[in-house]
């Protein structure tokens, strides 16, 4: 399975922007499915975004429109784009990977390879 490492978490007042990045291991091919999860103190993980090998989209309905899920270019697997960022959006934010998919899902059973979370803090 091929190893992935988060960066770019951090603290921000609510309404700023942070951009999140996953690297890999080794260089996906374009069929690799990709994903951006969450888990807050007390909650279970949810899925935030994912993207399939033909770069279709699909968001967590609380952060569509605020947030923007791209692949990246030989080991930079994808970048989580997150702008007018609210309280609620503070959560250990996890990158997922899988060597395929039949569309861009949100289920972490789907997903193979995990990185180990990088914290987002949005304050008041």
């Amino acid at each position: 399975q091929v190893h992935l490492e988060e960066s770019g978490g951090g603290s921000v007042q609510a309404g700023g922007s942070l951009r999140l990045s996953c690297a890999a291991s080794e260089r996906l091919t374009s069929n690799y499915c990709l994903a951006w999860f969450r888990q807050a103190p007390g909650k279970e993980r949810e899925g935030v975004a994912a993207i399939d090998g033909s770069r279709r989209t699909t968001y967590l309905p609380s952060v569509k429109g605020r947030f923007t899920i791209s692949k990246g270019n030989a080991n930079a697997a994808s970048y989580l784009q997150m702008n007018s960022l609210k309280p609620e959006d503070t959560a250990v934010y996890y990158c997922a990977a899988n060597r395929w998919c039949w569309s861009p899902r949100l289920t972490s059973s789907d997903y193979a390879s995990w990185g180990q979370g990088t914290q987002v803090t949005v304050s008041s």
